[in-house]
């Protein structure tokens, strides 16, 4: 199969997944509401999705090595689509958190296996702009979900946006059977082997230091998202359809990346990439904390999606390339870091908020996102070992 060929199949499910984990946000007001339950509750959903996300991939990874990565990635959306369709018809908020984990860790098995596929046939020489391309439909998804469910969330309600998400869902599940029918079956699991092979890439200082800094970039980057539709409520700046327009900046920050990725490599190289994308996303969050409606929040969030994938996507493209032998399982590793500082960052700019407001707690996030590239750039610039 053709490189082309692999990321078009692997971008269907690519853009379904993430579809349905941003679709939650902008319409976190409106789902409140009709479940009467409070914005403050309904924004953990978020992390009902990132956590089970996160704690599946030390499973999922090494099961794809031994089992067959694209084996593993049918079963995983067979479930995701299941607990989506449940969701259109959860009659309460306990209900959907529920199906919310039940997604969440349905969908570990998406993309982080993509991406291990495609380190898999890609030589190293074009993976990062190979793994950038497979993101347009990853991005493409995120500004849909984002964007598109907010709008739609005034239209259809939120359970007529699950039910799209359930649809989408079924698409990305045939393309992938039909696309894969001809993968060659996988051996046995040996949990034995899968505890070997995390001992190597634990080992591995590199490895290390990616899935450190995959944590604290998610930590820092991903902490307001859940909390700028019911912000731009508070403040009179809109309701489900304007966060949805905001939140989509991110998504179109992404594409940005995405069209210059070919040349920034060319001609800015690892190193300054993750300097930029430090300061922009660094300027980003500092801007977010001082934004009074939508289209001021729209260009901040476009700003740090640019930032976030310029370092992102140059983790990603390092993280493949640790533990050859064991790709599913060090991209897992890297997955369940990146996931877990997202659910973490929720939580505790939820405190930030409560306690010392929106600027501080937005300010003390670009500090240690721009500490991220800044750190990134200096250590990824080595040689690997």
């Amino acid at each position: 199969m053709s490189s082309r060929n692999l990321i078009l199949i692997l971008a269907v499910s690519g853009f379904a997944s993430t579809f349905s984990a941003r679709a939650i946000e902008p319409m976190v007001g409106v789902i409140a509401r009709d479940l009467n339950s409070t914005p403050q509750t309904i924004a953990l959903l978020a992390a009902a999705f990132a956590l089970p996300y996160a704690f599946i991939q030390p499973i999922l990874g090494p099961i794809g090595d031994a089992l067959g990565k694209e084996r593993v990635m049918k079963v995983a959306l067979s479930l995701l689509f299941l607990a989506l369709a449940g969701s259109f018809f959860a009659p309460n908020a306990e209900t959907l958190f529920g199906l919310r984990i039940v997604a969440g860790a349905a969908a570990g098995g998406a993309v982080p296996l993509s991406i291990a596929l495609i380190g898999d046939r890609v030589d190293m020489s074009q993976r990062q702009v190979a793994l950038s391309r497979y993101l347009v439909a990853v991005i493409v998804g995120q500004l849909a979900g984002s964007s598109l469910a907010g709008l739609l969330a005034e239209w259809i309600g939120w359970r007529g946006v699950f039910g799209l998400s359930t649809a989408m869902m079924a698409c990305a599940l045939i393309a992938t059977i039909i696309g894969f029918r001809g993968a060659l079956p996988g051996g046995k699991f040996d949990p034995k082997a899968a505890i070997l092979r995390y001992r190597d890439i634990l080992s591995n200082p590199r490895a290390l230091f990616l899935f450190g800094s995959v944590f604290v970039e998610a930590t820092a980057i991903f902490s307001v998202f859940p909390y700028i539709a019911p912000l731009l409520e508070e403040r009179g700046g809109g309701g489900a359809k304007e966060a949805g327009f905001a939140i989509g900046g991110f998504a179109i920050g992404g594409l940005v990346y995405s069209a210059l990725v070919s040349w920034m490599l060319r001609r800015l190289g690892i190193g300054r990439i993750l300097v930029g994308g430090g300061f922009f996303a660094a300027f980003a969050l500092i801007l977010l904390g001082f934004a009074s409606d939508w289209k001021l929040d729209f260009v901040a969030l476009l700003l740090l999606g640019l930032g976030f994938y310029m370092m992102h996507n140059t983790f990603q493209a390092q993280v493949t390339e640790v533990a050859p032998g064991a790709r599913a399982s060090a991209v897992a590793l890297h997955a369940f870091s990146f996931f877990c500082g997202q659910a973490l960052g929720v939580v505790l700019m939820g405190v930030g908020l409560r306690n010392i407001g929106l600027t501080i707690s937005t300010a003390i996030a670009a500090v240690i996102v721009l500490a991220v590239g800044l750190n990134a750039s200096h250590v990824l610039r080595r040689p690997r070992a």
